[in-house]
């Protein structure tokens, strides 16, 4: 799920809105809300008996869950900077077309 949010926004935020700390902010956000919506889907799911997220002790910690999500995270931050990048490119090279 969160996997599916950062390649669906992370670039078009970059790419469409202008201020990049509207654009990281808004895919934080996006990110954030996925990351719970998945957290809450996989606890009912090993609360169902499906262990195949979560170990059967529940205390242990799912470390690699969390290192897996911080690194899906990263990577949007990254893309939300590459659109941003072609962003800038563009509007300035359709600023120049436009005083010509």
């Amino acid at each position: 799920m969160i996997a599916i949010v950062t390649v669906l926004l992370a670039f078009p935020l970059g790419l469409f809105v202008k201020s990049h700390l509207s654009a990281n902010v808004a895919y934080a956000i996006a990110h954030l809300w996925a990351f719970t919506f998945q957290g809450v889907y996989l606890m009912i799911s090993w609360v169902g008996g499906d262990y195949s997220a979560f170990s059967r002790n529940p205390d242990t910690m799912p470390v690699g869950y969390g290192l897996v999500a911080a690194a899906i995270f990263a990577v949007g931050f990254g893309l939300v900077a590459a659109g941003h990048r072609l962003g800038v490119r563009r509007r300035a090279r359709s600023a120049v077309a436009s005083l010509a």
